[in-house]
């Protein structure tokens, strides 16, 4: 099993947006993982509450969505920066959320999960514990993903592990699925899946289901 620290190189906690420094820092990297937390599953009713990022240095760095927050400059520049990929599990939610809270349109993605069901077809489990545990080799700790994002007091720390958690390791992730798929022949065919996740995650946001049935 892959030895990692438990704790991550710099971790920070912002609120409404980054600052100039860290904003700065994330812009240099090639690839940031990102995630997202909301107050439930459905957009437009659930607002986004937290989003966290993660460079290939395990710099961490979480920023609190405020109720009514409507833009946040700095992360939008970051994540609308086409030449930093930016590495999701399960992007068609996250995609959705940020757009929806903070009128962020990201590219370019790479999504783990979608990764995962091209390449790993010798499994029916996608979810991200399954994928971090099987390619990266660290167990992760789900018990706080069910809980209150929104609160108004500072976010416990428990909260915060898991947030951070939940980034940390989907760069390595992303090396491992990505040497899959070029091994089986499958990269250009996930890459295609890639740039279609943005339309389906609009179609989420306005509602849309079944679109595709006959």
């Amino acid at each position: 099993m892959t030895k990692y620290s438990t704790h991550p190189s710099s971790f920070s906690v912002f609120d409404r947006d980054l600052d100039q420094e860290t904003a700065k820092k994330f812009s240099n990297a090639s690839v940031l993982a990102i995630d997202t937390e909301a107050m439930g599953l459905i957009h437009g009713r659930d607002r986004l509450c937290l989003v966290q990022i993660c460079d290939p240095e395990d710099n961490v760095a979480c920023i609190r969505i405020h109720i009514g927050q409507a833009s946040a400059p700095r992360l939008k520049e970051l994540m609308e920066e086409a030449s930093i990929e930016k590495v999701f599990h399960f992007a068609r939610f996250d995609l959705a959320a940020l757009a929806n809270g903070l009128g962020i349109e990201v590219n370019p993605i790479f999504c783990t999960k979608v990764a995962s069901k091209i390449a790993r077809t010798y499994s029916p489990r996608h979810g991200l514990k399954e994928v971090i545990m099987e390619l990266v080799g660290v167990e992760l700790d789900k018990q706080a993903q069910s809980s209150d994002w929104g609160r108004i007091e500072e976010l416990n720390k428990k909260q915060l592990e898991y947030a951070a958690n939940d980034v940390r390791y989907l760069i390595k992730a992303k090396q491992r699925l990505e040497e899959m798929l070029k091994r089986e022949f499958r990269w250009e065919l996930a890459q295609r899946c890639f740039k279609c996740i943005s339309t389906i995650a609009e179609l989420d946001r306005l509602r849309f289901t079944q679109i595709f049935e006959h």
